[in-house]
């Protein structure tokens, strides 16, 4: 996906539109903007972009409420960037489907390199490629991992996360929905395991398990994954 991805932004506040339609626009994206959550929702119906920026605090709807509908059949990224910053909103978001979560005030070069991080993986979240970071390498396809061109033993459930963690390279993953989607439900709140099983993939192909590079932190919220 180049720059001339078209984006929308949801947002009901005049000055941030104009910080992002100049920020946005001198990096050659197509932006296009909507003041509420109605015309939002018609406005991504209707020209169906490859991005959406979305606002929680839109003046006639909770931003919750919309990415929920949005998420019923609009498949491509959406970046939550508001004023809300509790703990419980960024996983309530994540969890209702957005794709990364910043908060107000943000810096312009962050937010840019988190829009290219999510259209980059829309672009290929069809495929199966041989995804290469640092010494590790995994095929997708064949499920086979390598660390410095040599298999690495994993156990299936230690490959099922990492698998996970690669299909969102960049997107941060709360703990609920790790523990969901390599468990199941009734595992929702086991914290414990995705801890244990983490660590244990950090020790596999991270250089310096105390000092992570590729399986990040996000305090309280869950874990991102970085390639680069």
């Amino acid at each position: 996906m180049n720059n001339s991805a078209q984006i929308l932004v949801i947002d009901d506040e005049v000055q941030i539109r104009k910080l992002l339609e100049i920020t946005l626009e001198s990096n050659d994206y197509r932006t296009f903007f909507a003041v509420n959550a109605k015309e939002g929702l018609s406005m991504v119906a209707n020209h169906q972009p490859d991005l959406v920026i979305l606002d929680l605090g839109l003046p006639d709807e909770d931003g919750q409420v919309v990415l929920k509908r949005l998420r019923e059949w609009y498949k491509n990224p959406i970046i939550i960037l508001t004023v809300k910053s509790a703990e419980d909103e960024i996983v309530k978001a994540l969890d209702n489907g957005a794709n990364d979560y910043l908060t107000k005030p943000f810096r312009t070069q962050e937010l840019l390199a988190r829009i290219r991080t999510a259209l980059r993986n829309s672009a290929t979240e069809e495929k199966e490629p041989i995804i290469e970071f640092g010494p590790v390498s995994i095929d997708l396809a064949s499920r086979i991992v390598r660390l410095n061109n040599e298999i690495l033993k994993l156990t299936t459930t230690e490959y099922n996360l990492l698998s996970i963690f690669i299909r969102n390279d960049g997107r941060v993953l709360t703990h609920q929905y790790l523990l969901k989607e390599v468990w199941g439900n009734s595992y929702a709140d086991q914290t414990q395991y995705l801890r244990v099983f983490v660590a244990q993939l950090r020790k596999k192909i991270e250089e310096d398990p105390n000092r992570p590079k590729f399986i990040i932190t996000e305090s309280g919220v869950g874990y991102r994954f970085n390639t680069t």
